[in-house]
């Protein structure tokens, strides 16, 4: 690995890391006190249900992030638009931090709760994309998945910070946890996006970027070219990315709510349980890139991975309603194996298959209209479906539903040309001539 291309993963590793523990701070916060502080008139599973929907809100948003930061991303370079995207996620999550609730500022607090989360939706829509590319387009030829791993890798590791900092804190007193408690995690952000800045103003532009502007072969309109050339493709991968994103809101917000209100498990045990399943993940999602990289056919590497799922998500959600420990722990981290391993390969396989020019774009869309319609929706879904019918089970069935969909448009997705081969020469060619 060179020194460029090392410092592309570390970059997009450390950016994505931090902004993932924004957004899925707010996920925790809502399961567990979002409806005290910003919707105490609303009682019980229906304060849940609307917290949920706040939390929606950021994924409606994150696929205008990606049109607005793909379109640039496209035209103008990968790193410029993460710096921003960056700075936007951190002032946002700071700002919720500091937002008064419901008991002092009356219903402007959950209006401002919501417009802040649309920004920081809109943050990571443009940061995914940018991230896997600096990334995954520094790749040697045939390594694009493994160089792309480094960024999904942000995800389970700003999920387990995420984790840790409210089990931390859920160690307070419930009085003092919704007074003040809870705001620390949203606070921290702000140094961690120092951080963040420093590590990722000393990452090189992409050298498949780099030809494309000094070729001038750029896109004009990434948008209307891309959903004029490629309409099954983005449809296709929609698809591909759902158990992918959705896991894990399965799990870190459906779950924990379940669980700490209608089962019987304390805050802290089940966080717990969530960090188990984390660490479960960070160790072994890179796993899934090394599999994919070295076995010849992408779409056997997929079903090898996905199809395990079908079985153990079922299997968790039964576990955790036994409402032991040990089996909701080992269930729960069990079931995190198949959809980690398909999510370290899944960016590079999806970026294989755009064209250069469109691939930001692309990539965006795809992976953000998955959240806004299939990934975010999967807490109120779930709420939904067990208010509806009190069991479990609809819950059960939407969760397998959504991985065999995740299979299907995958497996239908690697039957498309793939673009890397094509363009490993120039990106090969322009590494050189890019400056660190």
């Amino acid at each position: 690995m060179s020194a460029t291309a090392r410092r592309a993963g570390i970059g997009a590793f450390v950016g994505s890391t931090i902004e993932w523990f924004d957004f899925y701070i707010y996920g925790t916060a809502s399961a567990l006190v979002f409806d005290k502080v910003f919707f105490p008139e609303l009682e019980g599973a229906i304060g849940t249900l609307v917290a949920f929907a706040t939390f929606w809100v950021g994924f409606l948003a994150r696929p205008i992030g990606g049109i607005i930061f793909g379109h640039y991303g496209d035209r103008l370079g990968r790193k410029k638009t993460l710096v921003i995207t960056l700075l936007m996620m951190g002032i946002s999550t700071t700002a919720i931090g500091l937002l008064p609730g419901y008991a002092s500022i009356g219903v402007a607090a959950p209006i401002l709760l919501v417009l802040i989360r649309m920004i920081q939706g809109i943050g990571l829509g443009g940061e995914w994309g940018g991230s896997v590319l600096i990334a995954s387009e520094h790749a040697p030829k045939g390594k694009s998945v493994l160089y792309g791993a480094f960024a999904q890798q942000g995800s389970p590791v700003g999920n387990t910070l995420s984790t840790l900092s409210f089990l931390a804190i859920s160690q307070l007193p419930d009085e003092a946890f919704v007074s003040w408690g809870w705001r620390v995690p949203f606070l921290a952000s702000a140094a961690l996006v120092v951080v963040g800045l420093f590590v990722r103003m000393k990452v090189a532009e992409s050298p498949a970027m780099a030809h494309l502007i000094e070729k001038r072969e750029v896109a004009k309109v990434p948008l209307t070219e891309v959903l004029r050339t490629q309409p099954a493709l983005i449809a296709l991968g929609i698809g591909a990315c759902t158990i992918g994103l959705s896991a894990t809101y399965f799990k870190s917000t459906f779950a924990l709510s379940w669980a700490t209100t209608s089962l019987d498990f304390d805050r802290s045990s089940f966080l717990t349980i969530l960090l188990v399943a984390n660490i479960t993940q960070i160790v072994v999602q890179p796993f899934g890139a090394v599999l994919a990289t070295r076995m010849k056919s992408w779409s056997r590497a997929v079903s090898l991975m996905l199809l395990p799922e079908l079985v153990l998500m079922p299997v968790m959600f039964l576990l955790i309603a036994t409402e032991n420990y040990g089996l909701a722990m080992a269930g729960v981290a069990v079931a995190t194996v198949p959809h980690c391993l398909y999510y370290a390969a899944l960016a590079g396989m999806l970026a294989s298959r755009f064209p250069a020019h469109l691939r930001y774009t692309g990539i965006s869309l795809c992976y953000q209209l998955c959240g806004t319609l299939l990934g975010g929706t999967t807490p109120i879904v779930g709420q939904f479906l067990l208010n509806r019918t009190g069991s479990i089970t609809a819950v059960i069935a939407y969760a397998v539903f959504q991985v065999a969909l995740t299979l299907g448009c995958m497996l239908l997705l690697l039957r498309r040309p793939n673009h890397e081969e094509q363009s490993a020469a120039p990106r090969s060619a322009a590494a050189d001539a890019v400056p660190a």
